[in-house]
């Protein structure tokens, strides 16, 4: 397969291959407690065996939707809030035209709500609406999220003023639990076809399960090649038993070795716009993996060149609290030349016949240079190009890093006991009966 591959020689800045070598035989335990299911979490490491596990049957039955949805559908409309819609956000943005919205003959425009409480936001959404053929898959493990819930039903009642009830029913999918819960019972009643949550998976690792997989789907992208790029970096992950040949080991360890050595945040960083939400789904899957105990990196993202000229300078002379993590894809899926100019008052004709990689590339590594200079330890992720092969790998490579670093932690990365605060508070606010 196309090797994804992980550098760190950068990170000398803080800390040697010999120190992060020296927690190889923290990492494979880490991994042996993954595979054995012996350690605290294990009722939610489905998604270790996922890839080889998915279906025929049940990819057979979200493609013959996501067709059906896509026939019947200009706009998707996700509903859904963290891991219940972030994994698919993620693969879409990184997939489609950053201005699909305005391509008509295009995939179906996925349209996302349940992930905000902001009023005008679904004013906004149902203004848009009114005016195109749309379709609903929500997602949501209890159904009584509050904030998915809320916009299922304002978004439903909107659907079913529209087109009917019965007509509305024949456009919404649920993804839910497999026998209890408000969304699963709303949908039997409803006849809404449905598709389950796995009970061992929890949602910020659930991209490739039918959260993830069928939005991905309607969006009109290949989940049989994101599954395969999954199956290759598992096995690659499961087998590798040293650092240059187990990618996401070498990843867990070179952060652990720089969260000993003091480093409080990890930066996950790229020069590519359509991979934002990459970073947000990696925010997720990190921070609410390991951020337990007072411990933890607290995961944070930039997107140069841009956010150089707001963040750079920090990172650049601020405190030296902060590692880097950059992804870097080799080939772009098109090349845009500068052109001449006579005149030359801007001063560029020295980029002329340049393509615009060739200098994203020298601003990255400008900037790689720049920042290890200045005290920042940087580790970088590299992959061939972006498409649903190379997406699958990433995901999976994030996931089992994820695990093997929070084993090494010493935290349970799978559950997310801090995430119930806020509600309590809100409910109470809100006069919900029993808080």
């Amino acid at each position: 397969m196309e090797q994804l591959n992980v550098k760190i020689g950068h990170s000398a800045v803080k800390t040697t291959e010999a120190t992060v070598n020296q927690l190889l035989p923290d990492a494979l335990a880490a991994r042996t407690h993954l595979l054995n299911g012996d350690a605290p979490g294990s009722d939610f490491l489905g998604w270790v065996n996922l890839p080889e596990e998915v279906s025929p049957d049940m990819l057979a039955g979200l493609k013959a939707d996501a067709a059906r949805l896509r026939g019947q559908s200009r706009l998707l409309v996700v509903i859904g809030i963290g891991g219940s819609y972030l994994g698919a956000r993620m693969v879409i943005e990184a997939l489609q035209s950053e201005f699909a919205w305005n391509e008509r003959d295009a995939k179906p425009y996925v349209v996302y709500a349940g992930h905000t409480l902001g009023e005008d936001y679904y004013n906004q959404l149902l203004t848009l609406l009114e005016h195109e053929d749309y379709s609903v898959v929500v997602i949501s493990k209890s159904g009584t999220t509050t904030e998915p819930a809320v916009a299922f039903r304002i978004v439903k009642a909107h659907l079913e003023k529209k087109y009917g009830k019965s007509a509305a029913a024949g456009r919404i999918v649920a993804i839910t639990d497999a026998r209890k819960g408000a969304l699963h019972d709303i949908a039997v009643k409803e006849g809404y076809p449905m598709y389950v949550i796995p009970d061992n998976v929890g949602g910020r690792f659930s991209v490739l399960t039918p959260v993830g997989l069928l939005p991905i789907a309607v969006a009109g992208y290949d989940i049989d090649r994101m599954l395969d790029g999954a199956r290759a970096m598992r096995r690659v992950c499961l087998e590798g038993s040293n650092l240059e040949d187990n990618p996401a080991l070498k990843y867990a360890a070179v952060r652990n070795a720089l969260y000993r050595s003091g480093i409080k945040v990890e930066m996950l960083v790229s020069a590519l716009p359509n991979l934002r939400y990459m970073a947000e789904w990696w925010k997720q899957l990190f921070g609410e993996s390991e951020g337990k105990d007072h411990k933890g990196l607290l995961p944070h993202s930039l997107s140069i060149t841009t956010d150089l000229h707001s963040m750079g300078q920090y990172v650049q002379e601020g405190e030296r609290l902060m590692m880097e993590t950059f992804v870097r894809v080799k080939q772009p899926a098109t090349h845009v030349p500068v052109p001449t100019d006579e005149e030359n008052l801007d001063g560029i004709n020295y980029l002329v016949n340049k393509t615009l990689t060739e200098i994203n590339d020298c601003a990255t590594e400008g900037t790689i240079e720049a920042h290890v200079s200045g005290g920042v330890p940087v580790v970088e992720i590299e992959v061939e190009r972006i498409d649903e092969y190379t997406l699958g790998q990433l995901i999976y490579f994030f996931e089992f890093a994820c695990g093997v670093s929070g084993y090494m932690l010493k935290v349970n990365p799978f559950d997310q006991p801090g995430v119930e605060a806020y509600k309590k508070n809100m409910f109470r606010l809100l006069g919900k009966p029993g808080f």
